[in-house]
């Protein structure tokens, strides 16, 4: 065969010096000698725990892990309480004896009754509702034990004696001690009478003969007997009774106070105690002076502070002049010098 025809048949078979074979009826009529690429490889289909880890590797650890904490901080998010950031300037902190405690939903147990405006132009003489105190002592009294420097600096100079009359439960009114310490703070206290300049105080021990006044807690029916205070005006009200040297505080008005004055129990009690000793110093009652003012100490004021009022009540009794109705309403007052610095 020639080099001509070789490379003819060379031509034809795609270069290939491989012996023919034997063709049969099924092959094709030329088949190509270059080798096919090997087939790729898939990832093993097996379920079992070596098919998994060959296939993921390390991701086969992880992802539990990853799962654990996504589903814990969904938790605690959902369980925590947003701040109210609009209540809080508003809410107090309630702090009990461990520290601050939580707030609640729930409606309190009690609410508080907000004060309803004190309206002096109604019949204020009545006695407030208050405290327990005993209606009728003893008819005598005992002198509290203890004195005090000379207080003031005026020339006319009293004594006086602080008692209470037996038979009176202490506890309605604190006891004696208390009832003898305000007794002196007031009259010693320079928006008090002695603030003036005209006159000076001492408290004496009962052992002091014949004080100048004897200041003394009364039992309402005591104060009502005609030889003490009487009862002409059908209202609670403590006096001076001059012939007896006596400043009686009625221990109803003492434990509960006067309408005018709106539950200010050290007010109302520092205005008996001054009103009743002006009386021992030749002051009498006035009205009051000007509107919205504050009351004179000499004014009725556990009647009331409305001029009208008083003037009735007055008038009622024939006492005539000493309050006009003139419609003026002042507000309550303790002191005779009230513009006076207050002690301490």
């Amino acid at each position: 065969m020639s080099d001509t025809s070789q490379r003819e048949r060379d031509a034809r078979t795609g270069g290939s010096r491989r012996p023919p074979e034997r063709r049969t009826s099924a092959e094709p009529l030329a088949a190509s000698w270059a080798p096919k690429p090997p087939p790729r490889r898939r990832p093993s289909r097996s379920k079992g725990a070596r098919g998994i880890l060959a296939t993921y590797g390390w991701r086969v650890y992880a992802l539990p892990v990853l799962v654990a904490v996504t589903a814990l901080v969904a938790v605690q998010t959902a369980g925590e309480k947003v701040p109210d950031t609009t209540a809080a300037a508003s809410t107090e902190a309630v702090i009990g004896p461990g520290g601050p405690t939580e707030e609640t939903s729930l409606p309190p147990d009690v609410q508080e009754t907000p004060p309803a405006p004190v309206d002096v132009n109604i019949p204020s003489a009545e006695l407030p509702n208050g405290g327990a105190y005993t209606q009728t002592g003893a008819g005598k009294w005992h002198v509290v034990p203890g004195e005090t420097a000379k207080v003031g600096t005026g020339a006319k100079f009293f004594t006086y004696t602080v008692e209470v009359e037996d038979g009176i439960d202490a506890t309605s009114f604190g006891g004696d001690d208390a009832f003898a310490k305000l007794i002196d703070q007031t009259l010693a206290d320079p928006r008090g009478w002695t603030g003036g300049g005209q006159i000076s105080v001492q408290r004496v021990p009962a052992t002091f003969p014949n004080p100048t006044i004897r200041i003394s807690l009364t039992s309402p029916d005591t104060a009502h007997r005609g030889d003490m205070c009487g009862y002409s005006i059908k209202y609670e009200s403590s006096c001076w009774r001059g012939t007896e040297k006596r400043l009686m505080i009625n221990l109803a008005r003492w434990v509960r106070g006067a309408v005018a004055f709106g539950g200010d129990m050290l007010t109302y009690r520092q205005y008996a105690i001054n009103h009743e000793i002006g009386h021992a110093f030749r002051n009498g009652h006035v009205g009051c002076a000007q509107e919205g003012a504050l009351a004179p100490v000499m004014m009725q004021q556990s009647f009331g502070v409305a001029n009208n009022y008083v003037a009735q009540l007055n008038r009622a009794v024939g006492v005539r002049d000493a309050v006009k109705e003139d419609g003026l309403t002042c507000k309550p007052n303790a002191w005779p010098n009230p513009t006076a610095k207050p002690a301490g």
